[in-house]
Formats: structure tokens, C-alpha cells, sequence
């Protein structure tokens, strides 16, 4: 990937946010690329090289590296029964899945996982799906890997918008600009299972890709797909007098206001592919249809 300097930084900071040591070892697939959508993983890899990233986006994952090197120095020298920053790896249809751990602790046993995040206080009021599958992908490859049960999984959040002034007034929003988040852990027999199902999808992929076939198309929720909406409106009135999420209620509603108003349909918006936070939304054949297709 070619990395740009669009805002004209010094060089002292572009030298800063260049820097990048991750390597997934001698593995088929990390857990990072597992969880993702197959179809994103092989047009990253087709368009390494065409692909463009400008260094001011590698701030917030700059600050993340830090923190882990800081957190990293801390539990190496001064704590007995940790593990900091270990890559694992395990086996599965035939394939090494990696997985790099931030933090595991042993206790009576059996680990306690940690992950550093360097994140919003919006994640963590509403959570984050990719984080349970992420943690519990890293639970499934210890059991493997080192035959020992998981106590706990958690992410050590830091809140990179942390507001003093919200944590006062609002009860629901983060107390503190570092917060622990509990992550529900699934049964050995699940995380197996999900390991062994996305090994098996991402190498189907994988075969399509070396022969010219077809590539799985992204799922909406690898798409970041918001849901479709259904706006009340009345006529020669800009903005909406409500929006429904149901397109029967949203009828409902309209007729009982009167022959003047209207159901404007706002279809939900693939965030991820609108966005490009995938990188490589112009070389999609999917989105490129889709967005024939809406306009």
C-alpha cells in the first residue's frame, strides 16, 4: 500500500505514523482476517500495490501501538503468571489460523484474555459485535493450542473522545477514559465451530480466486448495511415529521395525517462500502452494481 501525505505533516510525523510491524507469522490467516469478509481479504491482497492510505488515518492506530508497547514493558518486567503479546497458533481443516494476544493472565489454571483498544465512547456504550467474535476466536485457538480452559474475556478500552462533562451528567456514559468491557464468551464447542466454518469459507474463497471464479459477495453486515427507513413527510415540507423503521407503521401514519402527506423510503446505507473503510471499494464488481443500481 502507498502511503500519502495529502495534509503536508512533517516528516518527523510521517516517519511516526509509517511505521508497521505486523505480521500475522506462519499462518494461512490471522483471526483478524478470518472474522472479515473473504471478498475484502483477496482485493486487498490483488490491489497491495494500487491501493492508497493517507498518514494522517494511521493516528488513532499509531496511539493504539504505543499504549500496547507501554502496557507491554509494564507486564513483562514486574508481573509473574502473564503473558503479554503472544501470537498462538492452531489448526483447523487443514489450515494455521494466528492469533495475537494482547494480555493473558493465569489464574488457578486458566486464562483471563485481554485486548487493547484504543477506541470511541460510542463502542463501548453500544458495543461492538467484531470484539466478541475477536475474543472468543482468541479463547478457541489457547483451548487448541495450549489445552487450557478460559476463565474471561475482556477489553481494556481507552477512550480517545472521552468527555469529563458527559460522564457527569449522563449515568449510561463511561465513567472513566479507561474502561474494562466484559465480553460474553461462548462455548468451547461454538468458538470451535465458527473457527472451523470461516476456515472453510475463506478457503472456498481462496479456490475461486486462484481459478477466476466468483468471489462470495460481501454479507450486510460486512457491509456495515444500515436498516432502510421510512420517512413521514408532508408535502412542500423539507424535513421529516417522523421516521419510521416499519413501512407499515410509517402508512399508518401518513394516512392519518391527510391527503398531503407522503412515505419517502431512505434506503439504509452500506457505511463500510459508501466510505471506503474496506480500501478497495473501486475494484468491487458488488459495489459497483449496487450503486448502478441505486442511483
Amino acid at each position: 500500500m502507498r502511503l500519502t501525505n495529502f495534509h503536508n505533516l512533517p516528516d518527523i510525523v510521517v516517519d511516526a505514523l509509517s511505521t508497521n510491524h505486523y505480521s500475522r507469522g506462519a499462518s494461512d490467516i490471522s483471526v483478524t482476517s478470518l472474522i472479515d469478509a473473504p471478498k475484502v481479504n483477496i482485493l486487498q491482497e490483488r490491489h497491495d500495490d494500487e491501493m492508497e492510505r493517507d498518514i494522517s488515518e494511521n493516528v488513532f492506530s499509531t496511539f493504539g501501538a504505543a499504549f500496547h508497547h507501554l502496557l507491554d514493558l509494564r507486564t513483562g518486567n514486574e508481573r509473574e503468571n502473564v503473558i503479554s503479546e503472544e501470537r498462538i497458533f492452531a489448526e483447523s481443516n487443514g489450515w494455521t489460523i494466528s492469533g495475537a494476544i494482547d494480555l493473558q493472565e493465569i489464574e488457578d489454571g486458566e486464562v483471563v484474555i485481554s485486548d487493547y483498544k484504543v477506541t470511541s465512547a460510542w463502542s463501548v456504550i453500544f458495543g461492538k459485535k467484531e470484539w466478541e467474535t475477536q475474543l472468543n476466536c482468541y479463547a478457541g485457538l489457547v483451548r487448541m493450542a495450549k489445552q487450557m480452559p478460559v476463565k474471561e474475556l475482556r477489553i481494556i478500552a481507552v477512550l480517545r473522545d472521552w468527555q469529563r462533562r458527559k460522564a457527569q451528567m449522563e449515568d449510561t456514559y463511561p465513567q472513566s477514559p479507561i474502561t474494562v468491557v466484559n465480553i460474553p464468551m461462548w462455548s468451547e464447542q461454538e468458538a470451535f465451530d465458527y473457527l472451523d466454518s470461516r476456515v472453510k469459507l475463506h478457503q472456498s474463497a481462496s479456490f475461486e480466486a486462484q481459478t477466476n471464479g466468483v468471489l462470495p459477495q460481501c454479507s450486510p453486515q460486512e457491509r456495515w448495511q444500515k436498516d432502510t427507513t421510512y420517512a413521514v413527510m408532508k408535502k412542500n415540507r423539507v424535513r421529516a415529521i417522523k421516521i419510521h423503521t416499519v413501512e407499515e407503521e410509517a402508512e399508518s401514519h401518513a394516512s392519518s395525517l391527510g391527503k398531503d402527506h407522503f412515505i419517502q423510503e431512505r434506503l439504509g446505507d452500506a457505511t463500510r462500502c459508501s466510505q471506503n473503510w474496506c480500501g478497495v471499494a473501486k475494484w468491487c464488481d458488488q459495489d459497483q452494481k449496487e450503486g448502478e443500481e441505486g442511483c
